[in-house]
């Protein structure tokens, strides 16, 4: 592999990483685990932990239990605010541990840019999720449930196997998020605000009616 081919597969796997693990944390980790264990991929020295036996396992318990409660409505969003505090530092590490054995100048900002992705496919999955839970019916958490697994598993398989093409899928998404970010953030918000009206019991005032005119007598 040429140092061109090298760059390429380094960024993919570095972002890619990140992209994933704001998702779902555990099936990206299962997932490079397994496949280094097994010999299908190599993995960067930092990241050869993950091929772990235990580590594997763990974050199949994880994915298995996440499976479940991510297609619950309500529990789901829960379940996103704890992992608020998870999976974007796991998103660091992950970063920064992809980009091999370099200079500490970047594995710092792989670190960085691994956080702001890994928040940002974290903000969209959470925030996508209140929004949907809006609906009474489950049948929507639980296709965007099984979407996000496939786009988590997909993503991985693209940026091992087809890194540009993941790069360019990446850009694309980076692009999409800044334009869908806003409006996700514009309909939790007014979301919230009626939630907060509703139980505060606060009503819209009612507009005061008008008196009624008296007809006017009609001159003799």
């Amino acid at each position: 592999m040429d140092a061109y081919q090298q760059l390429i597969a380094t960024l993919a796997l570095t972002m890619g990483t990140a992209w994933a693990a704001g998702i779902n944390l555990y099936a990206t980790i299962a997932v490079l685990g397994g496949l280094g264990l097994t010999g299908n991929i190599v993995l960067p020295e930092q990241l050869i932990v993950l091929q772990n036996p235990m580590v594997i396992g763990a974050a199949a318990l994880m994915y298995l239990i996440e499976f479940f409660v991510d297609k619950t409505p309500g529990v789901d969003t829960g379940w996103d605010t704890i992992h608020s505090f998870i999976r974007i530092p796991a998103g660091v590490l992950l970063a920064a541990g992809a980009v091999g054995d370099v200079n500490s100048a970047v594995v710092i900002t792989a670190g960085i840019l691994g956080g702001g992705i890994a928040a940002t496919t974290h903000t969209i999955k959470a925030g996508t999720r209140v929004l949907i839970n809006t609906s009474p019916e489950p049948f929507s958490n639980w296709t965007a449930s099984v979407l996000e697994d496939i786009a988590v598993i997909s993503g991985i398989w693209a940026m091992l196997h087809y890194p540009l093409a993941f790069l360019i899928f990446f850009v694309a998404f980076l692009l999409t998020a800044i334009w869908i970010l806003p409006k996700i953030w514009s309909g939790v918000k007014i979301l919230f605000q009626s939630l907060c009206k509703i139980f505060s019991g606060k009503n819209s005032p009612v507009p005061p009616k008008e008196p009624e005119q008296e007809p006017k007598e009609l001159p003799l």
